[in-house]
């Protein structure tokens, strides 16, 4: 059964990724707020495709961090799956979020995801990826978008870490704005690379804002490292 009612949710969250793909093309001339908010249906959708199809529910802890702040914010993330980057999109809406440049290059999904005003990176690039980061993150964050950075760079298993990189620290002290550290266990149901996508529910946790003033950017990454890690753990 649960092969079956994974087979479903694939059926069905590609066929409506294809259509939101499609549909992103012709909304290209409309306001990019607008567009915006019409493309990430599509991801709220897909999160409760897998809720009521998967029964991979979910719980949001720390609610209160994010009715508590003022002005936009940089969201760094634990990334462990494909849904977080699903559901934070619409958790800190309106969000530009950093990304792998091919994936633009994907039929359907890429052009949805040109249409969200992503910041697309080269990562074999990565001096000039970097200062393409910082540039377009402030920019982002001036037009009162929230930015969403996963610091590993990267999918990590279950139980692993990655490298946590400065950029997303370097923007929030450059810009003056906090950073909300998100830590989360979506990989134990919902594994990267995986088929099948095991019922259960997601625990997400928000931290408490982190003020950039008087830190440097290896002071404030490591203190978003520590609680995303050591937050993990307790899931």
């Amino acid at each position: 059964m649960s092969y079956f009612r994974s087979g479903l949710f694939s059926v069905l969250y590609f066929c409506t990724g294809m259509f939101f793909g499609s549909l992103s093309v012709l909304l290209l001339v409309l306001p990019i707020r607008l567009r915006h908010k019409i493309i990430m249906s599509w991801t709220f959708m897909a999160v409760q495709m897998l809720r009521f199809i998967c029964g991979v529910k979910y719980e949001l802890i720390g609610r209160e961090h994010l009715q508590n702040r003022q002005g936009p914010v940089v969201i760094l993330a634990k990334h462990q799956s494909t849904w977080e980057t699903l559901y934070l999109q619409n958790l800190f809406w309106p969000a530009s979020t950093v990304l792998k440049k091919e994936l633009l290059n994907i039929p359907f999904f890429g052009w949805g995801l040109r249409a969200l005003v992503p910041i697309a990176i080269d990562r074999e690039n990565p001096r000039e990826a970097l200062r393409e980061v910082k540039v377009k993150g402030l920019k982002r964050l001036k037009h009162n978008y929230n930015l969403l950075l996963f610091p590993e760079g990267t999918r990590m298993k279950v139980g692993e870490r990655g490298k946590y990189a400065r950029s997303g620290a370097d923007i929030a002290i450059e810009s003056g704005v906090s950073i909300i550290p998100v830590a989360h266990n979506a990989g134990k149901f919902w594994p990267s690379g995986e088929f099948l996508k095991k019922p259960g529910t997601i625990k997400i946790v928000l931290g408490e804002p982190i003020s950039p003033e008087g830190k440097t950017s290896k002071m404030l990454i490591q203190q978003v490292e520590d609680w995303i890690e050591t937050t993990v753990k307790t899931l």
